[in-house]
Formats: C-alpha cells, structure tokens, sequence
C-alpha cells in the first residue's frame, strides 16, 4: 500500500510540473484602420448620448411592440437557431469527452477462476480442483501528461466549444436582423399597395372623365390612350404588390418558425422609427472583437495554436501508468481476509524513432492550419470592418435624401393637384396631368424605398456594431 501511495505521489508530481508546447497565444493586430472613416458621406460624432450596440439589448433597440413579438417568436422557434443551439451541445459534449484523458479512469473487475488438472502421487492419479476469486480496482493505460499532448487537445476541444457557442450567438444576431429587415419589408409592401390602391382610384377617375370629354369631342382618343395606360399600370402594380405581400407574409413565418399572429404583421410603414435611432457615427475598430463572428473566428484560432502543442509533443516519449489494488483468494469466503490483498504496478515509456514522417506530418498540418485560422480571423475583422463602414456611410447620407424625396413627393403632390385642377378647367392639355400623375406615383414610391432604406440601415447598424445577443 505504501508502494501505492508512493507512486501516485511521484505521477502527480510530474503531472504537475509537465511542460506545454504549444506557442505562447498572442493577438494578432486588428489588420484594420483604428477607427471608422471619415468624410462626406459620413456623420459627425454624436457625442455622449450614443448608445453602445454591444450594450444594447434588442429588446431595447426594437421600439416597434408588434415587431419585438414577432422576433421573441421567432427566438423561440426559428429552427436554424435550433440547428445551432444543437452543435453547441454537440461542441461541449466533445469537450467533456477530450476533458476526461486528463484523468485517469478508474474501473473494479471481479474474476473467479475454476480449474482442473491430473496429479500423479505415489503411483495413484488424483484430480486437483482449483477456485481463485479475485476482486481488483485500478487504472489502465492513463497517459501521463508530461509534454501537454492532452491537455492542448483538451485546450482545443474547449476552444472549438467556445467557437461553437460565438457562432450560436451569430446566429441569433442574424436571425433578429433578418426578422426585422423583413416585418420592414412586408411593411414597405403594404404601403406600396396603399400607394398603387390611391393612385388607382385617382387614375381610375381621371379615365372616365376623359372618356366622357371624347365622347363629347372635347379630348381625342390618344387622351383616352393615355389615361388608360396609367390606370392599367397602377392595376398592375396593385397585383404586384398582393403579391408582395403574401410572399413577405410567407417568409416572416419561416424566420419565426411558426404563423405570425394577425396583429403583429404591420399593415403599413411605421410613421415613427421601430429602432433606436442614437448609435455611435464612428467608431474604434476594437469594438469589432465584440461581434460575435470574429470572436468565433479567435477561438477556431486557439484552437489551432493549442494543436501545434500536441503535435509538438507527439516527438518526445509518451509515458502511461496500468495499476491495479485488490485481493485474492482460493476461496470466496477468504476474498477479503487479512492477508490477501494483492497489488501491481505497471508504467511504460514509447519514444517514437522511425515514423516514416508521420510526426513532421501532423505538426506542418497543425501549422498550416493554424496560419489558414489566421487569414480566416483577419478576414473576419475586415468583413466587418468594411460592414460598419457601410452602414455608416448609407446613414451619414440618409436624412438629407429622405428630406429631399419627401420636399420632392409634396411638390409633385401640389403639382398634380395643380395640373388637375388645369386640365378640367380646360387650361391645359391632358398631356400635362398624365406627366403629374405619373411623377407623383414615382416619387410616393421613390420616398417609400428610401423610408425603408433608413430604418434597414440602423437594423445593419445594430447588428455590424455586434447588438442583439440580449
């Protein structure tokens, strides 16, 4: 027993004092300007009262009541998220089982042994009955970690869990965006119908007045034409938009995995803004490392310096510990008696010499890999990057042009109530009102795209500045 204790003392001893031979992890410099750029198609700094994305729970963010439901609906049941939530089990599962050669594992066996055999004595053949009971608890094959082999594939199987949980939380990000940008979107369409329905009924009514004034011979047939043309645009457009419609309807229940409630599908665009609309106009590049992506992107790169480690330790001598403590008898009933306690003590050592290369093999791959982890996590940033620096610049520009289409809308508004009020007094020419009409229909409609192109924009905000994990 003293023997046991002995040795178990000297293997922890050495387990304690094992070397690690991966390389030391540093971060690699964010291959990215310090700070967002600047310039004319970009804000001035707002100041103290910015909220910070990363900070920011969505629930925060999305002002919009009927839009926060439908994406905690669509938490809930998205099933790509369900697919993620899965390989995060399945990461941490694979982490506990690589955890677990750490330690040694520990089993008790039971054996009893019943022989027979001839015996010859003083000329007469005997029969010699043996029974041996054995009762043992011990170890087998524990690898002594003294060069960090275990522990750095260990080290890997946790990062690659982390990597896992950061890609579950990417998911998210994404799918709250994606919820968001398309109730936006079906809202967008229901306003584009409005729009076509309206003009419909203004066309509708400028046909039958100039069907009436040919058939007096006051407006010729290509005035008929004309009108009838605008009027069968707009009808287009009105399916169109039915269309639209349904279609928005169909991929909003995809992303919340189930049918989305009648009151919470917007049945026109907000007039006021569903998001929070004070983020931050620049930025320091290190905000980037909260984005759920690269920071995946860093633990798929520990990862792979950890496996440089075990591959480097794979070169020296592998050393494993068989040990057993139990006792024996020829008797069950003297299984456990004094004296019948037995143990035993088994350590190897495999020092590999010829592998024909394999070793040199494993460590230029983990090599290789761990520098394609780094391009990857370099990308990762620069995508990023090169997203906020978007969104920013489409957001330092969009007052100006929703102000400008909206001056734009309400002039061509005036002017087609103008040129209306012209053509039946008979001042002007048909020509004229069809012009006003159809500028009118383009700028309603130009002035809804740029409103959604706004409110798209502080979602893509939210989402590159790493928002939406709360």
């Amino acid at each position: 027993m003293r023997n046991m204790k002995a040795l178990g003392a000297v293997t922890l001893s050495l387990a304690l004092a094992a070397c690690d031979m991966a390389p030391k992890y540093v971060r690699p410099d964010l291959p990215v300007p310090a700070g967002t750029p600047q310039g004319d198609a970009y804000a001035a700094n707002d100041g103290a009262g910015a909220i910070v994305p990363a900070d920011t729970a969505w629930r925060d963010f999305f002002t919009d009541a009927r839009l926060a439901r439908v994406i905690e609906t669509a938490l809930a049941n998205n099933r790509d998220l369900r697919l993620a939530l899965a390989n995060v089990a399945q990461a941490r599962a694979q982490y506990k089982v690589q955890r677990a050669d750490l330690l040694p594992t520990v089993g008790a066996t039971g054996t009893a042994t019943y022989s027979e055999q001839p015996l010859v004595q003083f000329g007469q053949n005997q029969r010699l009955n043996t029974d041996v009971y054995q009762a043992q608890l011990g170890i087998s094959s524990w690898e002594i970690d003294l060069f960090g082999r275990v522990r750095n594939l260990t080290k890997a199987a946790q990062e690659q869990y982390f990597a896992s949980e950061e890609n579950r939380n990417a998911a998210q990000t994404a799918l709250i965006a994606e919820t968001a940008n398309a109730w936006l979107t079906m809202a967008a369409d229901q306003e584009r119908l409005r729009i076509a329905t309206d003009l419909e009924k203004a066309f509708g009514k400028t046909l039958d007045l100039t069907r009436a004034q040919f058939a007096k011979g006051i407006a010729s047939e290509l005035e008929v034409r004309q009108a009838q043309t605008s009027y069968d645009q707009a009808r287009s457009d009105i399916a169109q938009a039915t269309t639209l419609v349904a279609q928005d309807q169909n991929a909003l229940n995809l992303l919340a995995g189930t049918t989305v409630a009648q009151a919470d599908l917007p049945q026109s665009f907000p007039d006021s803004s569903a998001t929070i609309e004070n983020l931050p106009a620049n930025i320091s590049s290190d905000i980037l490392l909260r984005r759920p992506d690269i920071a995946a992107a860093e633990h798929q790169l520990r990862g792979a310096n950890a496996n440089i480690g075990a591959a480097r330790a794979a070169f020296f001598p592998k050393l494993s510990l068989t040990a057993a403590l139990g006792t024996v008898s020829l008797g069950l009933s003297g299984l456990f008696a004094s004296g019948s306690d037995t143990w035993s003590v088994a350590p190897s050592a495999t020092l590999p010499i010829f592998d024909f290369g394999r070793n040199k093999g494993n460590l230029r791959y983990a090599k290789a890999t761990y520098d394609a982890m780094l391009a990857t996590y370099e990308k990762s940033v620069q995508t990023g990057f090169k997203e906020v620096a978007d969104a920013l610049a489409r957001r330092g520009t969009m007052a100006q042009q929703v102000e400008a289409q909206t001056s734009l809308r309400d002039s061509a508004r005036v002017a087609y109530t103008l040129s209306d009020a012209r053509f039946r007094a008979g001042v002007d020419s048909f020509l004229t009102t069809l012009d006003s009409q159809r500028t009118l229909y383009t700028a309603e409609q130009s002035l809804l795209a740029t409103r959604l192109t706004r409110a798209s924009n502080m979602v893509e905000l939210y989402r590159a500045m790493g928002g939406g994990l709360k």
